[in-house]
């Protein structure tokens, strides 16, 4: 059965969240206001349609097995300036699977397995108070190149009518490929730590080896 998160849960992970936040990166993530910085959509935006549309990347329609990997909830508020909370904003994020394998064609990646179990792309719409979840599995590393290799990431756009397009990428705290990745360097010193999250033990309702972490977006 898909997972479908309350208002409940969805709030209660995030005071959580920041009651357990440690560390300038997180702590910065959770409450700065300032413009989350934007990033390349990179070359694996999906090009499949899908009959899943939703924030559950964990189970795809019509499969018994669930997506091989580690768990994680990612909670969430959209905001605009002054920090205000925006409502129906539709945030989709797109990523590789836990082996480091895009569903797209270009993927060349031969030395990662597909897991047809993934659903790799999710959508979802910010409630009245501008927060989102999703639900995925940690994506691994990948290479870019023979000299580069991409740190752990989620990729996010979010929409909503009045504001630009934003496209960001979300990176994982203590991943060994972070400070040398060449995306990550373009991101201005002072602003990279917006982009970066820690995980987190999770909530009660959530499975007790899931992870979550708190990403917040700034039009």
């Amino acid at each position: 059965m898909k997972w479908r998160p309350t208002r409940a849960a969805i709030a209660a992970a995030a005071a959580l969240l920041v009651l357990s936040a440690t560390g300038p990166a997180w702590g910065e993530n959770a409450t700065a206001c300032q413009p989350t910085p934007p990033q390349t959509e990179g070359p694996f935006y999906p090009v499949h349609q899908q009959d899943d549309k939703d924030n559950d990347l964990t189970l795809v329609k019509g499969h018994a097995k669930p997506a091989t990997g580690q768990v994680i909830y990612i909670v969430g508020e959209v905001r605009g300036p002054q920090c205000r909370p925006i409502a129906g904003v539709l945030v989709e994020i797109w990523q590789a699977a836990a082996s480091g394998r895009y569903r797209h064609p270009d993927d060349r990646n031969m030395s990662a397995s597909h897991d047809p179990d993934f659903q790799h792309w999710g959508v979802t719409v910010t409630d009245q108070e501008g927060r989102y979840q999703f639900k995925t599995v940690k994506p691994s590393p990948y290479p870019a190149s023979f000299f580069w290799t991409r740190p752990s990431h989620i990729h996010f756009k979010v929409y909503r009518k009045g504001f630009p397009t934003l496209t960001t990428q979300m990176y994982f705290a203590g991943d060994p490929y972070l400070e040398k990745d060449l995306i990550f360097r373009r991101i201005p010193e002072p602003a990279r730590p917006q982009v970066v999250v820690q995980l987190k033990p999770p909530a009660r309702d959530m499975e007790p080896d899931a992870k979550v972490c708190r990403f917040d977006i700034t039009f």
